[in-house]
C-alpha cells in the first residue's frame, strides 16, 4: 500500500495535465518535460533510499518520504505558472523513489525461493499510477484539478500515521558502508545488464503511463476521461503481470522468460512505429504492458540471485536506471516528432534496443551455463586436469592441487608427465592412448608422483573432447587418490 500511494503521488501532474493546461500556459514543446521531470528525482533518489532502507528499516524511510511529499503536493495544488509545475514536479519524484524501500526490505522476511513472487506482489503497487490516471481526472471534472490534488494531502497524512503506529520497528538492519557496497558491485557486468533491461521494461511502463493521457487526446482526439481510462487499463495489465512475472521467475529460468519478454517488446514497438489505427495502437500498447510488467517482476528475482550481500544498493541502482528509462523516451519522442512530424523513429528505436537486449540475454544464458559448469569443476572432490590437443595443461581445479601438491601456476603449459611415477612401462601408455583413439576414453588405475616425490595410486579417467566437426580439441582427466583404499584391502 505504501508503494501504491507513492506512485499515485508520482504521476499527479501527468494524470491531470489535460486539465492543468487549461489554466496554466505550457509551451507545446515543453509538455513532455513537465510530465517527465518527476521521474528524475524519483530515479536518482532510489539509490540512497535503497541503501538507507537497509540501514534504518522501511518504517523510517516511508515516514520521512511521505512527510517530505506533503510540501510539493501542496505547492502544485496552488501553482499558477509553468515554473511552479517544474519545481513541484521535480520533488514529486520522492513518490517514485520509495520503490527501493520494499524491494530491499521485503526479502528479509521470506525464503529465497519466494523472492520473485514477493517482489512481484510489492511491485503491484504500480497500480497507484492507474488509480491516479483513472481517478484524478474523474474528480478533477467535478471538483477542479487544484482541489483534487489537495485530496492527496489527506491520504498522505493517513499513511504517515499508519507507518508511525504500525510499521515494523524491529526489522533486521544491514550496516555495510555505502562505498564498500558500491565497490563490491560496480565492476560486475551483470549489474549493468540488469540496469539496461530494467531501463527498458520499467522505463517503458513509466514513459507510457505519463505520456499516454495527453498523447491519446492530442493524437486520436479522445475525451480526457476516456484517455485516462485507457491509460489505467495499460497500467493495470502491466501491474498484474509484474506479480505473474515474479511468480514465474520462482519456477522457471528467469533468463529464458526475459527472452520472451524482449521478443515481445521488439515486435510490439515495431508495430507502433507504423503509426497504426487506434485499434492496432491499443494492441501494441497492451503487448508492451504485458511484456513490461512480466519483465519487471522477473528482473527483481535476478537481483538477489546475483547480489545476495549487496541487494540494497543494487536494487537502488537498477531501479534508478528503470526510472531514468521513463524520463528520456517522452523527451525523445517529442523531439523526434518536432523534426519529422510523427513518432515512428522513436518507437522503432525502442524496438531495436529491445532486440539488442534479447541478444544480450541469450549471451547471459549461455554464460551462466558455462559458469555453472566451471563451478562444478572447481568444487568437485575429484582432481581435474584439462590439456589442449598437444598435451599442454591449460586448467586444473582445487582438488588437483590437494591431491598432487602442485599449484595451478606450477603446471600450466607443462605436460602431464610431470606427474609420472616411472612405475608403468612404456607399453602401458601406448595402450592408454590406443584406447583413447579408438574409444574416446581410457579408465583405470595408475601410479603417479606428488610434488614432494611421494608416490600414490589414483583411479583415472581420460576423455577426448571433440568439437562439432568431430575433431579432438582437448583432453580431460578426472582422478581420485585410492592409495588408502588399496592399503585397507591388504590389512
Amino acid at each position: 500500500m505504501n508503494l501504491t500511494l507513492g506512485f499515485m503521488v508520482w504521476v499527479i501532474i501527468s494524470s491531470l495535465l489535460p486539465f492543468i493546461k487549461e489554466d496554466i500556459i505550457i509551451p507545446a514543446n515543453q509538455l513532455a518535460l513537465v510530465t517527465a521531470l518527476p521521474v528524475v528525482l524519483g530515479s536518482i533518489l532510489r539509490i540512497p533510499i535503497g541503501y538507507y532502507a537497509n540501514q534504518f528499516g522501511a518504517r523510517i524511510i516511508f515516514l520521512i518520504s511521505f512527510i517530505a511529499l506533503l510540501f510539493p503536493v501542496y505547492f502544485i495544488s496552488v501553482a499558477d505558472s509553468y515554473t511552479d509545475l517544474l519545481i513541484g514536479g521535480l520533488f514529486l519524484g520522492i513518490g517514485g523513489a520509495v520503490f527501493s524501500v520494499g524491494v530491499t526490505s521485503l526479502p528479509k522476511y521470506y525464503p529465497k525461493d519466494r523472492h520473485g513472487f514477493i517482489n512481484g506482489i510489492y511491485g503491484a503497487g504500480n497500480l497507484g499510477t492507474a488509480l491516479s490516471a483513472f481517478g484524478a481526472p474523474f474528480f478533477a471534472a467535478k471538483l477542479g484539478w487544484s482541489t483534487t490534488i489537495q485530496l492527496y494531502l489527506v491520504i498522505l497524512a493517513v499513511f504517515i500515521l499508519a507507518n508511525f503506529f504500525f510499521g515494523d520497528k524491529h526489522e533486521v538492519k544491514v550496516k555495510t558502508p555505502l562505498v564498500k557496497q558500491i565497490k563490491a558491485v560496480y565492476k560486475n557486468e551483470k549489474l549493468w545488464l540488469l540496469c539496461l533491461f530494467y531501463f527498458i521494461t520499467f522505463g517503458s511502463f513509466v514513459a507510457f503511463t505519463i505520456y499516454l493521457p495527453n498523447f491519446l487526446v492530442a493524437n486520436f482526439g479522445l475525451e480526457k476521461v476516456d484517455a485516462g481510462m485507457r491509460t489505467a487499463g495499460f497500467i493495470v495489465l502491466a501491474t498484474g503481470m509484474r506479480t505473474v512475472g515474479g511468480w514465474l521467475a520462482d519456477r522457471f529460468n528467469p533468463l529464458v522468460l526475459l527472452m520472451f519478454v524482449f521478443g515481445g517488446f521488439t515486435f510490439s514497438a515495431a508495430l507502433l512505429s507504423f503509426a497504426p489505427s487506434i485499434a492496432w495502437y491499443t494492441f501494441g500498447c497492451l503487448t508492451i504492458a504485458f511484456c513490461a510488467g512480466t519483465g519487471n517482476g522477473v528482473i527483481f528475482k535476478l537481483v538477489p540471485m546475483y547480489f545476495q550481500q549487496q541487494a540494497g544498493i543494487v536494487n537502488g541502482i537498477v531501479s534508478a536506471m528503470g526510472g531514468l528509462g521513463g524520463f528520456f523516451p517522452p523527451l525523445l519522442l517529442t523531439f523526434l516528432f518536432g523534426l519529422t512530424g510523427h513518432y515512428a523513429i522513436g518507437f522503432m528505436a525502442l524496438s531495436q534496443v529491445a532486440l539488442a537486449s534479447l541478444i544480450l540475454i541469450i549471451w547471459m544464458y549461455y554464460q551462466d551455463k558455462v559458469g555453472f559448469a566451471n563451478q562444478v569443476i572447481k568444487n568437485t572432490v575429484e582432481g581435474i586436469m584439462i590439456t589442449d590437443k598437444r598435451g599442454k595443461i591449460i586448467s586444473v581445479n582445487q582438488a588437483f592441487t590437494q591431491i598432487t601438491g602442485y599449484l595451478e601456476q606450477d603446471v600450466l603449459g607443462k605436460n602431464p608427465s610431470v606427474l609420472k611415477s616411472g612405475k608403468q612401462a612404456p607399453s602401458f601408455y601406448q595402450d592408454l592412448w590406443k584406447s583413447i583413439d579408438q574409444k574416446g576414453f581410457w579408465q583405470g588405475e595408475i601410479w603417479n608422483k606428488r610434488k614432494d616425490g611421494q608416490l600414490y595410486l589414483e583411479w583415472l579417467t581420460i576423455s577426448a573432447i571433440k568439437n562439432d566437426a568431430g575433431d579432438i580439441v582437448q583432453y580431460a582427466g578426472m582422478f581420485s587418490d585410492i592409495s588408502d583404499h588399496r592399503m585397507n584391502q591388504f590389512i
